[in-house]
């Protein structure tokens, strides 16, 4: 009992998933389509994703056991489905992880320097370092999180109220009229997994105190808290250095902002709050989908070897292939392309899980038909861009999608492990 996790971490577990993805890796991003209406799809997504973790909360609180959205597809009697989805998941989770290193690695050699090799060397650096943590256990794990979360929070805070100092309402909105509100719309699925962080917590259902009240204060808390971050950061970020200068500085934005506050010392300290931030985002994704992944496994959905578990209960083949697949998309990746894509990947399952809600939750059914609309709506959008912009993205998916479907049945069928 003495390692699971109380309030106060599982909540930075929740936050932790989601800020690491949503201001140091995706600002520039959103600014880049919504310009100085980014606060508007931070807003909108959030509104989504706040709906979703209300239905995560009264599935998880009906099902009483951990594992997310292959646990509640499973126990209304589609297990295969949930194997393939869960496959889906986990590639979206991959994603993720390499969008933290990514943006982790760029933000470190902003300030030493370098070669353009040493972003990418130190993402898969973090990586590792992060897997040899989760290796440990989750006393190790948690902690850390608690440290790294609270400590980004307060850095990205003091940054944004230098922004919001020189704030006037009358020039702010004079710049938001001349920009385009159904970008700020489509915006906001592009960056959907700013806000996948909340639901990593149900797969730490054995892990936590208290788990049926816990994760449901975590998870819709979690998303509140994030809302308002994005916004009064994004808004206080845009007022410090301005739009152009956070398109042109895209990856390693929060450190420009850094800079023109507080010169040097600025620098420093937004790039210490990047690296907290991504690091904890690296490190709750990690120790959450190691779980599931041996979840899943122990449910015959994936082949025998990840349900091994090393002499501290950690499901350790799960977090290493994970880590590895991580850190491959990190040395070739995309910042945009892999932002859309796990967005992608979110939208879908947040959108099925929101249907398994409105279909057998009665007193919860006007936030599961809400978060219904609102990701398939959003899906759309990222559809049409995709489409428009990166098919190459839309082409993985759909490869990913056959391999959960064809080659995972019979993958665990020579392997005699279904």
């Amino acid at each position: 009992m003495k390692n699971k996790m109380g309030l106060n971490a599982t909540w930075c577990m929740a936050v932790g998933g989601m800020i690491g993805g949503g201001i140091f890796s995706v600002l520039g991003v959103v600014v880049e389509d919504a310009g100085y209406m980014a606060w508007l799809s931070f807003l909108i997504a959030g509104i989504i994703a706040l709906f979703t973790a209300i239905s995560y909360s009264h599935l998880t609180y009906k099902f009483k056991e951990g594992g997310g959205a292959f646990t509640y597809i499973k126990d209304i009697n589609h297990e295969h489905f949930a194997g393939g989805l869960s496959w889906l998941l986990i590639g979206g989770y991959v994603l993720t992880m390499s969008v933290y290193a990514f943006t982790f690695g760029n933000y470190l050699a902003n300030v030493i320097g370098g070669g353009p090799w040493v972003p990418r060397f130190f993402a898969a650096l973090i990586i590792v370092i992060f897997l040899t943590v989760n290796l440990r256990g989750v006393g190790d794990a948690s902690w850390v999180e608690i440290i790294t979360v609270w400590g980004k929070i307060a850095i990205l805070l003091v940054l944004a109220t230098a922004g919001w100092q020189t704030f006037n309402f009358s020039d702010y909105t004079s710049h938001i009229q001349s920009v385009d509100t159904n970008n700020a719309i489509l915006a906001a699925g592009s960056i959907f997994m700013a806000y996948e962080g909340f639901q990593l917590i149900t797969y730490d259902y054995d892990d936590i105190n208290n788990p049926l009240k816990t994760i449901r204060k975590a998870e819709i808390l979690g998303v509140l808290a994030v809302i308002a971050i994005y916004i009064f950061v994004t808004v206080g970020t845009i007022l410090l250095v301005g739009t152009d200068a956070i398109i042109a500085k895209k990856e390693v934005v929060i450190a420009i902002a850094g800079q023109q506050a507080f010169g040097t010392i600025g620098l420093i300290i937004a790039t210490i709050g990047a690296l907290f931030s991504t690091g904890s985002a690296i490190n709750s994704t990690l120790f959450s989908t190691g779980r599931l992944a041996r979840k899943i496994a122990t449910d015959h959905e994936l082949p025998n070897m990840f349900k091994h578990e090393n002499t501290h209960g950690i499901s350790d083949r799960s977090i290493i292939f994970i880590s590895a697949l991580s850190i491959g998309f990190a040395l070739v990746g995309n910042l945009n392309q892999l932002v859309e894509g796990a967005s992608f990947v979110f939208l879908f399952t947040f959108m099925i899980v929101n249907a398994i809600a409105f279909k057998i939750i009665p007193y919860g059914r006007f936030y599961a038909a809400m978060g219904v609309i609102g990701t398939f709506t959003a899906l759309c959008f990222v559809s049409y861009n995709l489409l428009s912009t990166a098919p190459i993205i839309l082409v993985l998916f759909i490869i990913l999608t056959l391999s959960a479907t064809v080659i995972r049945p019979l993958l665990l069928k020579n392997r005699n492990v279904n």
